[in-house]
């Protein structure tokens, strides 16, 4: 979990692991190897990083399948996309990993999901593309109850999948349903690292609003 009140660099770290934006100084390691990110299709196919914001980056008028497969289209002789086969892989990807119900076709318009399908098509897509890494930026604020928790159970599903996540929110209580460890920054600097076994929401609440 990332964690912070704003203007605590929280988004600016966000940017620089997603190549957005590149760090002054300072290095970003991955599996303690060095890794330079100048740009998002680095961040996305060198490091293995997937971003999803809150508003999950995707084309409202556009199906779940071409969500899917956005700027990294199949193709097939002379060049034409392979609809049929990134169709059945929609398929595969929406019932296969992070389940996603409600749904009964990837031809759906991506405008007629509700906020939690649409974060659900986001993370799922990143599963696909076997992201390592995803970066999850506050992709439950605008979210109903019920959706959040459907959103959090996907983020624990992704831990059969071996892919590890790093979760931005100012919600501690859900913060401590699904990270393992706590990172707290303050005006661009990390002030706090535990383990979730060795502290607790109390003390991190303490770290989140002290000045």
């Amino acid at each position: 979990g990332l964690l912070g009140d704003n203007g605590a660099g929280k988004t600016t770290l966000i940017k620089m692991m997603s190549g957005v934006v590149k760090p002054d100084t300072g290095k970003i390691l991955i599996d303690g190897k060095e890794t330079e990110i100048n740009t998002r299709k680095e961040s996305e196919e060198k490091a293995g990083i997937e971003t999803i914001y809150q508003d999950a980056a995707l084309c409202n008028d556009m199906s779940i399948t071409r969500n899917i497969f956005m700027g990294r289209e199949l193709t097939k002789f002379l060049g034409f996309l392979d609809h049929t086969k990134m169709a059945e892989i929609a398929v595969d990807v929406l019932e296969s990993g992070v389940h996603i119900s409600g749904i009964d076709t990837p031809d759906k318009e991506i405008g007629f999901l509700s906020g939690g399908q649409k974060q659900a098509v986001a993370i799922a897509r990143a599963v696909y593309f076997k992201r390592r890494i995803l970066l999850l930026d506050e992709p439950t604020s605008a979210l109903s109850v019920r959706e959040t928790e459907r959103v959090l159970k996907y983020i624990v599903e992704l831990k059969k999948e071996d892919i590890s996540s790093i979760f931005v929110t100012h919600n501690l209580y859900q913060a401590f349903q699904v990270c393992d460890r706590f990172v707290v920054m303050s005006h661009g600097r990390k002030i706090f690292e535990k383990n979730k076994g060795d502290t607790s929401l109390a003390e991190v609440t303490e770290q989140v609003i002290k000045v």
